[in-house]
């Protein structure tokens, strides 16, 4: 996925873009992903505030290399000072849509191999689903596989699928016309050469670049935000047909007592996350407070995965609060954790708004999960996601499974 970036006179929405797209991604999905920011400026310090800017906010996924962060040399731009006005354009816009093109088209040339090297094999559809979020994104996706030469993500221009094969033919074109006319119209163009019959009427033609151009709806992406990067453009676009911001993901959790510390906010509570039915909200949280989830059943947890923070409030999060487990087995000599005072097992820890573990089989069956605040925080806690996966028990029939206690 290419997100070119430019520096702004006023709001910026690089940052939330990213919490958008990689809120909706498992870890599995991550691993068949990468996302490239291309910061379209030449100013070397600019340049690196802005990588240090993600580098802080997502270290984990620059450490994986899920995230790339890039910029051009300042010999790659020619000189802009001297276009010719078009289509009634100001200087400046014309300026402003000419870079534009040369800036889609340094990304799209540098993440041409990557398409391939990611080895995206998954269906495509069942693959773009999970970029469902509100983003401000010029999107590419490259996947050898799709035979589309171009799919509409989004009604209105920003998002955009490409068969990563079809890319250089797609820049060279660009090239050729860049200082003409905006980038969509060229895309259209583009899709005229290769399929429209000249001897043909405009009703044939559009039917032709309807089979190469196919448009997802509802649209999986939404355009944010009324600033331009052209200074002085306001713009008020909104895709009507597109999905709400999903600010909660649900899981199948075994049957638990919530209760905590927190002074919950409003209809936020910590029972309709646990369910999956909504997210958890509370004010700031201070050293000493928990959230705890009681099992009706002991129980034997093979994986934990809780998330803070989400699309519309990704600063919201737990910090410096540790995962802890209360052994049904209280005898603590045997444990190799560290215990606190009322028995539990300090197992995890939060780390950048995430807490994910396995749980060690050797602790058995447990009664609680507890996420205990250390130190006290300068934000409001949101919890969006909470799953619990239970060790797999195989019973002969459902009355064994019932003795048991499993779900």
């Amino acid at each position: 996925m290419g997100i070119p970036t430019v520096k702004r006179e006023k709001q910026h929405y690089l940052i939330n873009t990213l919490h958008s797209l990689l809120y909706e991604l498992s870890e599995e999905q991550k691993k068949d992903c990468v996302i490239i920011v291309f910061v379209a400026e030449v100013n070397a310090e600019y340049v690196n505030s802005v990588a240090e800017s993600i580098k802080t906010s997502f270290p984990r996924e620059i450490q994986s290399g899920i995230l790339e962060v890039i910029s051009p040399p300042a010999s790659y731009y020619p000189d802009l000072s001297n276009l010719k006005k078009t289509f009634g354009d100001s200087e400046d816009r014309v300026r402003w849509r000419t870079k534009q093109n040369l800036d889609y088209s340094f990304l799209m040339l540098y993440a041409q191999p990557k398409g391939t090297l990611c080895g995206i094999s998954t269906n495509f559809q069942n693959y773009i689903r999970v970029f469902k979020a509100g983003v401000n994104i010029k999107l590419v996706i490259f996947k050898q596989q799709q035979k589309y030469l171009n799919m509409h993500l989004l009604v209105l221009l920003s998002g955009k699928l490409f068969k990563s094969e079809d890319l250089p033919l797609i820049v060279e074109f660009f090239l050729m016309f860049y200082k003409d006319k905006p980038i969509d119209w060229l895309i259209d163009h583009l899709l005229w050469v290769k399929v429209c019959n000249p001897e043909k009427d405009a009703i044939h033609c559009e039917k032709e670049k309807a089979e190469l151009r196919i448009r997802a709806k509802p649209s999986l992406f939404q355009h944010m935000g009324i600033y331009s990067s052209l200074a002085g453009k306001i713009q008020n676009l909104k895709d009507k047909d597109f999905g709400k911001n999903v600010l909660h993901k649900a899981h199948n959790n075994p049957p638990a007592k919530v209760d905590t510390s927190l002074q919950i906010y409003q209809q936020y509570t910590l029972e309709k996350i646990y369910k999956g039915e909504d997210c958890f909200w509370a004010s700031a949280p201070v050293a000493g407070d928990y959230i705890r989830f009681t099992f009706l059943n002991p129980l034997k947890i093979e994986r934990y995965f809780f998330r803070s923070g989400n699309m519309e409030h990704p600063g919201d999060k737990l910090f410096n609060t540790t995962v802890e487990v209360l052994p049904a087995d209280v005898s603590l000599s045997k444990f190799n954790y560290p215990a606190t005072k009322d028995g539990y097992l300090k197992i995890g820890a939060f780390e950048n708004g995430i807490a994910e573990g396995g749980v060690s089989q050797s602790i058995g069956k447990i009664q609680a999960i507890r996420l205990s605040v250390n130190s006290d925080s300068p934000v409001w806690a949101i919890l969006s996601e909470v799953s619990m996966k239970v060790v797999s028990i195989h019973c002969k029939d459902f009355e064994q499974c019932i003795e048991i206690g499993t779900t």
